[in-house]
């Protein structure tokens, strides 16, 4: 799910981007040398939505995130796994605004009970093969909840998984809640595909460029399905070109780097 369209720029500009928690490997040191690290998010994967083929055949690694539950959940998390990208859960969770129906199955909302919760959790990451992580589809509402985040966070830990807040509201309390409970938490930084022109797309990648010229590591976030395709198209065309001391990695190659020693992390598929 997307925040509006201004405010990655606005973000930008204001020199707000989200630090990500719990990382003395982060850097906004002007001198930083070496490569430099961005992980590219591909939400909204399960439904055969358009340019799903496309994103699992970029010549860069992504991290693709997968709904449950839906058509062709199990078909795109294994040929996202065989295609060499990581693949983490897609995980509907309650907006402020908008119908439930948008969500699509299992969602997590704010009206269940713990139990409830954690079961549906358990559930999402059994019906996503290979997940290493979750994060929110949408989730305005209950990502700024602190009993349902813990519920759904005390999950994680169970299965050795980390969180990444898709950072959809700006008062989320994913990361405050996900070092309470002991789970490794990185944060968005940027929609790519927030307004679904090339121009716009482009625009948004020139300012993961620039924010990666001072600071490391950059998580940026695009979708298959409308737009899907050109965002698949623009991301071919350009990312190969970014400068060569840029690295483009999987999610858990960042939580690998930033969280080097983490009791419990696994593929979560063993619990």
């Amino acid at each position: 799910m997307k925040r509006p369209w201004g405010l990655s720029l606005i973000a930008l500009l204001l020199g707000l981007f989200v630090n990500p928690i719990w990382s003395s490997a982060a850097s906004n040191d002007p001198g930083l040398t070496g490569k430099r690290s961005a992980a590219v998010v591909i939400d909204d994967f399960g439904n055969n939505m358009k340019g799903t083929d496309d994103m699992f055949h970029l010549p860069f690694k992504i991290t693709a995130a997968i709904m449950p539950f839906l058509p062709s959940t199990k078909l795109d998390a294994e040929k996202a796994h065989q295609a060499g990208h990581d693949v983490i859960v897609h995980l509907p969770m309650e907006p402020i605004s908008g119908p439930k129906s948008w969500l699509g199955p299992g969602a997590i909302t704010t009206d269940l009970t713990d139990e409830e919760i954690r079961r549906r959790v358990h559930a999402a990451i059994d019906e996503v093969p290979h997940a290493i992580g979750l994060n929110n589809h949408m989730g305005s509402k209950a990502t700024s909840d602190r009993r349902v985040m813990k519920a759904v966070l005390e999950v994680c830990k169970e299965r050795g998984l980390f969180f990444l807040d898709s950072h959809t509201n700006y008062r989320s309390i994913i990361s405050k809640v996900a070092q309470e409970v002991g789970v490794p938490c990185l944060e968005n930084h940027l929609f790519l595909d927030d307004v679904h022109t090339r121009k716009h797309m482009t625009k948004q990648l020139a300012f993961m460029r620039q924010h990666l010229s001072d600071h490391t590591p950059c998580i940026a976030i695009g979708h298959v399905g409308t737009g899907g395709k050109l965002m698949a198209e623009v991301l071919g065309e350009i990312i190969p070109k970014m400068d060569k001391n840029i690295r483009f990695v999987g999610v858990s190659d960042l939580f690998a780097e930033m969280f080097p020693i983490v009791p419990g992390l696994t593929s979560g598929r063993d619990h």
